[in-house]
């Protein structure tokens, strides 16, 4: 399981510092810097406490999900690609939580006559749902 402060700004700040790459066997080199490369990689001014690292992450697991990927088949991806141990309940409460958040935008969008973004919201719940 992700500990909670993974995208802390301390955590990430002293992790670039303080991991000796040299002596990392080569599967664990790859998955940090596989991801280093998809969710640290970002030109904000305070990054990397910006909160880019969380947003990519997130958007990674909804996109795997928009892909066909279920709930098991992103926690082995993750685990695979990263070396990030997710339980596959977490990843399917995180999507059903998602669901909830983008039917309230749909709600809003709706109220305020944003058709487009009420719309979006629409195809992005029947993606995740799917």
């Amino acid at each position: 399981r992700l500990p909670d402060h993974v995208f802390s700004g301390a955590f990430l700040e002293s992790l670039g510092k303080a991991i000796n790459f040299e002596n990392l066997d080569r599967r664990m080199h790859e998955q940090l810097q596989a991801f280093f490369r998809d969710f640290m990689d970002c030109t904000c001014k305070n990054a990397p406490f910006c909160g880019c690292p969380e947003r990519k992450f997130t958007l990674t697991i909804i996109e795997f999900r928009e892909l066909g990927l279920d709930h098991r088949q992103i926690s082995a991806h993750l685990l695979d690609e990263y070396g990030i141990d997710l339980y596959p309940a977490d990843i399917l409460s995180f999507l059903e939580d998602s669901v909830h958040m983008l039917e309230a935008i749909r709600d809003v969008a709706e109220l305020q006559g944003r058709e487009k973004l009420a719309e979006n919201a629409i195809e992005h719940i029947k993606k995740i749902e799917h």
